[in-house]
């Protein structure tokens, strides 16, 4: 989710004697060394901020608070100044600050099984002939989280985050198999197949020249216009063209966007815009990333409410993973105060994997029991999840912790 403009960060060596974010790679913003244009006595290194799948290389004797990023501005750094310290360096806080970030990593073992049920399945029916139980899964809605994906690892590749790389090029690769079958099956059409293949492949090579530093700075800033621009006009059109024939089919959504974002790009690189409009530019690829991934749910149900007779094409399991995959990241995101994080974890885990579970509930496609279960599990642990947060904060309440999420302190 990295913007193009977003202000240097270069890598820095781990203080273990600071109290810090270590459970992402370490970054600090150019700056002086003085320790006090920073506002602190010590001159510790301090990270970048987490976004929506940073996994964790953990040390738990370390307090890593930052400050509440807000809506635009979640993946530029803060130095927190907030809450007492008493709170901050107690040990209830530093063990729920330790647990998060470990349900954070766990998430690893359900991404990288998300899309092996569909794959199976999707293959299971390609060898039995049954090309229509495949339009079960709507390419658009697989194309948005595809390029949601490709955002997101030239936002993790920029910041050097290995572990997070690694699940975002896996997500690209599961998502593009399952694009693949659909394309065999003829639910996809070829020319957009052939168009989807290009920017998995320039992807791919692109930001793996990137993170070992083998990619000259201007072809990597263009790559990231590029993603900007592409998202922002891929969005809307996604978002139409998903209930056509309900709606005229019409590509003026996505010509009017790409118009938009193109100016708004070459306006930012040209100096024509302010500091504050050109981080907003920046920002917005993540953003956009972000919304890719909350319209794939839509998608589906969608799909699954025009033709309720090939919900059997939908994997249970690939459902379930998605629930619990991104709701063992919704503790850490809260706990941060990252809102794009939160946000993107949020909606995926209740709309994308419970949502869905509903759908093939209301089908009867799943067991009463299996669905229950789904249920119970979700929402017991978002409660947790804000009883937790509320408490090692010494809030009294958890909208307290959700107005700080969304406004700040």
């Amino acid at each position: 989710m990295a913007g193009s403009l977003l202000p240097l960060l270069v890598r820095a060596p781990l203080n273990p004697s600071n109290r810090l974010f270590t459970n992402y790679p370490s970054f600090i913003t150019s700056s002086s060394s003085s320790s006090s244009s920073l506002n602190i006595s010590l001159k510790p290194t301090f990270p970048s901020s987490v976004s929506k799948l940073n996994l964790s290389l953990y040390n738990p004797s370390l307090n890593r608070r930052l400050k509440p990023n807000y809506a635009l501005d979640s993946d530029t750094p803060f130095i927190s100044n907030q809450g007492s310290e008493k709170i901050k360096n107690s040990q209830e806080f530093e063990e729920w600050d330790s647990l998060t970030a470990k349900f954070a990593g766990a998430s690893n073992l359900p991404f990288l099984l998300l899309q092996l049920p569909q794959i199976i399945l999707n293959s299971q029916n390609l060898i039995a002939g049954d090309y229509s139980a495949l339009s079960a899964v709507p390419w658009l809605g697989m194309l948005t989280g595809l390029l949601g994906n490709v955002s997101l690892l030239s936002y993790f590749a920029k910041k050097k985050e290995t572990e997070a790389i690694v699940v975002q090029t896996l997500g690209v690769i599961s998502t593009y198999v399952v694009i693949v079958q659909l394309a065999m099956a003829g639910s996809m059409p070829l020319p957009f197949f052939i168009v989807t293949s290009a920017v998995v492949a320039a992807g791919l090579s692109l930001n793996f020249m990137n993170y070992f530093n083998w990619l000259h700075p201007g072809i990597w800033l263009f790559w990231e216009d590029l993603t900007t621009v592409g998202g922002l006009s891929v969005l809307p059109q996604v978002m139409w063209s998903t209930f056509v024939p309900y709606i005229p089919n019409s590509i003026l959504p996505g010509s009017i966007a790409f118009v938009m974002a193109i100016t708004a790009v070459i306006m930012a690189r040209t100096g024509r815009l302010s500091e504050k409009n050109v981080k907003t530019i920046g920002s917005l690829s993540g953003w956009t990333a972000t919304l890719l991934f909350m319209w794939m749910p839509i998608a589906q149900m969608w799909t699954s409410y025009l033709k309720p007779e090939n919900i059997k094409g939908l994997s249970a399991i690939s459902m379930l993973l998605a629930m619990i995959g991104n709701g063992l990241m919704i503790p850490r995101a809260l706990f941060i105060r990252d809102l794009m994080w939160f946000t993107g974890s949020s909606w995926a885990s209740v709309l994308h994997g419970w949502g869905n579970l509903v759908c093939m509930y209301c089908f009867n496609s799943i067991s009463k029991e299996f669905f229950l279960a789904a249920t119970l599990g979700l929402y017991t642990w978002i409660g947790i999840g804000l009883w937790k947060d509320t408490k090692v904060y010494g809030f009294n309440s958890p909208l307290r912790s959700l107005k700080e999420l969304l406004f700040g302190p």
